[in-house]
């Protein structure tokens, strides 16, 4: 056939002959890899499942050390003691970077209740907010108005705020599919709530509890005082007397509110975050994080936030060298200190990295739950994100392949700042607000089998990233 036909012709049919035979060969390339891929994944699963330490770890920082608020004593607890877990589970180094916190402490039980009409009264289940100023020794007494939104606080005024205590009745919107997203819109009562009352004059905050059911659990929370403002004692109540309160005053039933904190600021205290390390293999330089936050509140034992996130963290060091998967790039496991009410441990993070010139991949945080991995969200660019789309059929399989643009985790959020890409973990959300920041967040709450699939898809995740870059 080739004799019959011209020069030029035969030139351009031996091109595409060419171009046919390179696409086959990358075919088969890429085929080749993905089914490499696939293969290291199964390893990595089958490792996870049937020898992980994760959950007997959370169990001693649950059991044997406690709530674990940062400056206080439990807290350090924690600082050494996952220190001697990462050494144990093969890091190639293992160090404390050390950061100043916050340091407040909740005092005494508080104690309140609702004084109606009739001469009766109703007990609240209540805690203080984090970092609240305290009542008075004799408590705060007090008319209580209640508002739905900062725009109904706007319309009542000091005429009708000044001198009586703040009621945000904000719930969560049951409507979310996505519960982190009725948190963010109801969690401004918490966190701006206090300020915007004493604007208008308030004495006290009272808010509702940032819970996704009724339950008689009151969940703390931090609070952000606005200086511009006098600082009042502001509390949580539960979700149960939330609504019986509400319906109380719409029938004018109440007569006025009592209530007692006795918490305190104390001066900053040194603390660390705790690293470690496997060094990279080919481009040691380039560094991959994954971690969790040490630090938790004092109602429960921070077994979902965030125990969960950090014992998962330890255990994919474990697993990687178990495996002897030597990575390409430096991976760093980091148990950051101080999120709940200050987010030291991360700015120390940051801190470090830009003085020590430090070029970040990569940022992964597990700050959700241990609950059954779904996915995560990324905080990336349009051409990182469809590199992570690429890697979908790997992660199918272990159904942890729903991913969205946008959100990554409280102590990663700034390494933004030096260009890594970030993801969050994302677990199914929907029991995560039974627990979160309330005495119910307890080691029994926490499924082992759940919280070892958390493991594995950070895993997973992270091993995709070190191999093909991003």
């Amino acid at each position: 056939m080739l004799n019959t036909l011209s020069l030029p012709t035969i030139v351009i049919y031996m091109k595409k002959q060419l171009l046919i035979i390179i696409s086959c060969m990358t075919i088969h390339v890429i085929a080749h890899a993905q089914n490499a891929d696939s293969l290291m994944l199964r390893a990595l699963f089958n490792e996870t499942m049937s020898h992980s330490g994760a959950y007997e770890n959370l169990r001693v920082l649950c059991k044997e050390i406690g709530p674990r608020l940062s400056g206080s004593a439990n807290a350090e607890k924690a600082v050494q003691t996952t220190y001697e877990m990462m050494k144990r589970a093969g890091a190639d180094t293992v160090y404390k970077q050390p950061c100043m916190v916050p340091r407040w402490e909740r005092g005494s039980k508080e104690s309140g209740f609702v004084m109606l009409h009739d001469g009766s009264k109703r007990m609240l289940k209540l805690c203080a907010l984090g970092n609240a100023v305290s009542t008075s020794k004799k408590g705060l007494h007090a008319e209580v108005v209640e508002v739905r939104s900062f725009g109904q606080l706007d319309s009542i005024g000091a005429i009708g705020i000044s001198g009586k205590i703040v009621f945000f009745n904000f719930p969560m919107n049951p409507n979310y599919l996505h519960t982190f997203r009725a948190y963010g819109e109801s969690g401004v009562s918490r966190w701006n709530g206090p300020s915007q009352a004493a604007r208008y004059g308030a004495v006290g905050a009272m808010v509702r509890s940032l819970s996704s059911n009724t339950d008689a659990y009151p969940h703390t929370g931090v609070l952000g005082y606005n200086d511009s403002f006098p600082k009042i004692p502001a509390i949580a109540i539960s979700t149960m007397d939330a609504e019986w309160l509400s319906t109380q005053i719409s029938n004018h039933h109440i007569k006025d509110v009592w209530f007692k904190t006795s918490c305190t600021m104390l001066s900053d205290a040194p603390s660390f975050n705790v690293i470690g390390e496997i060094r990279g293999t080919e481009h040691p330089e380039e560094i991959i994080t994954i971690g969790g936050h040490l630090d938790s509140w004092d109602l429960g034992e921070g077994a979902h936030d965030d125990g969960a996130g950090c014992m998962q963290t330890i255990e994919m060091l474990r697993s990687f060298k178990a495996l002897h998967l030597n990575p390409k790039r430096t991976i760093r496991f980091v148990m950051y200190m101080n999120e709940e009410n200050g987010g030291r441990g991360g700015d120390a993070y940051l801190a470090g990295a830009k003085k020590n010139n430090e070029n970040h991949l990569f940022a992964i945080e597990s700050d959700a739950g241990g609950f059954s991995p779904r996915g995560f969200s990324l905080s990336v660019s349009p051409q990182q994100y469809a590199a992570v789309q690429s890697w979908l059929p790997l992660l199918a399989p272990y159904e942890i392949d729903r991913i969205s643009q946008g959100g990554s985790g409280s102590d990663i959020e700034n390494l933004s700042e030096i260009g890594a890409a970030l993801a969050g973990l994302r677990p199914d959300s929907q029991r995560y607000f039974d627990v979160h920041h309330a005495a119910t967040d307890v080691f029994e709450s926490v499924s082992k089998r759940e919280l070892d699939l958390g493991s594995f898809a950070m895993a997973a995740l992270v091993y995709l990233v070190d191999r093909h870059g991003l």
